[in-house]
């Protein structure tokens, strides 16, 4: 419990130490990947071995994972997106302690993405695949599709951190979420 003004606070652990560990490692990974680039190919491997690691543990941690790592928790159907999309764009989006149903669909798209991009990768330092040329666009055209995904998703981390007033990168690192005024969901 954390107290403010004379007030209790009270937080709740939503992201559990694993689900934090993966998320972290995994935009280090791929920060690594970007780094190192085709200049330093064999750490660009490497580190994209090491994001498609991450990526498949983060896929078996979303169905035997704590309640808010499940994917069952926070991927949401198209009428509860919808409804939460109308509710967004007329300022009356309800809050939510894990993810809201937009958020839940971009860690989908992202865990996909990632998943392609290292595929991709893999497939370009085979024999049977190298040098050809539709391997190496979509490697390509799917790490940039990351890119602008991730920034969708900064984008919306900040956007509803300011909406809320709660920090969710502080939330992300520490594990805690303010429990009071939460909406659920499937959350």
């Amino acid at each position: 419990m954390t107290f403010e003004r004379g007030t209790a606070t009270v937080r709740v652990k939503v992201w559990d130490l694993l689900q934090r560990a993966l998320h972290w490692s995994l935009v280090a990974s791929i920060a690594l990947c970007w780094w190192a680039g085709e200049a330093r190919l064999s750490l660009h491997i490497a580190f994209g071995w090491a994001a498609l690691a991450i990526v498949a543990s983060r896929g078996a941690w979303g169905f035997v994972g704590s309640r808010y790592a499940r994917f069952s928790g926070f991927v949401a159907g198209a009428r509860t997106v919808l409804g939460y999309t109308c509710d967004l764009l007329r300022g009356r989006e309800r809050r939510y302690l894990g993810h809201n149903p937009l958020g839940g669909w971009m860690v989908v798209a992202l865990l996909v993405c990632v998943a392609f991009v290292c595929i991709t990768g893999i497939l370009y330092t085979t024999d049977h695949f190298w040098g050809m040329a539709w391997v190496e666009i979509a490697h390509r055209a799917s790490a940039w599709t990351v890119v602008a995904l991730a920034a969708l998703h900064l984008a919306g981390v900040a956007f509803t951190s300011w909406r809320h007033r709660e920090n969710l990168v502080a939330a992300m690192l520490s594990g805690c979420k303010k429990a009071d005024d939460a909406g659920g969901g499937k959350a």
